[in-house]
């Protein structure tokens, strides 16, 4: 699971079992990185954090969505927690 910045200050969400290599096809525009993020680089990896199994990670992810900007936020700054943000959207 991970977040990442775009130049133009929107952060976007994502899951993975290699967050280097999916950073580096999001950040080189390749057709393997996501298409909202091509062409709004350079592109920040913001916060990341490993997640039992890929059904949980998307779960998780989906989670993560739906939250608001201040909260994705104080996640990446850690004054919230992915536990904090799972106890309140279940």
């Amino acid at each position: 699971m991970y977040l990442i910045r775009t130049r133009l200050n929107t952060l976007y969400a994502g899951v993975t079992t290699d967050v280097d290599r999916r950073f580096k096809e999001h950040a080189s525009n390749s057709k393997k990185g996501a298409r909202y993020l091509r062409g709004k680089g350079p592109l920040a990896l913001m916060w990341h954090q490993a997640i039992g199994d890929k059904r949980e990670a998307m779960s998780i992810e989906y989670k993560i969505k739906q939250i608001d900007r201040k909260k994705k936020l104080s996640l990446i700054h850690g004054s919230l927690t992915l536990d904090d943000i799972l106890a309140h959207n279940k």
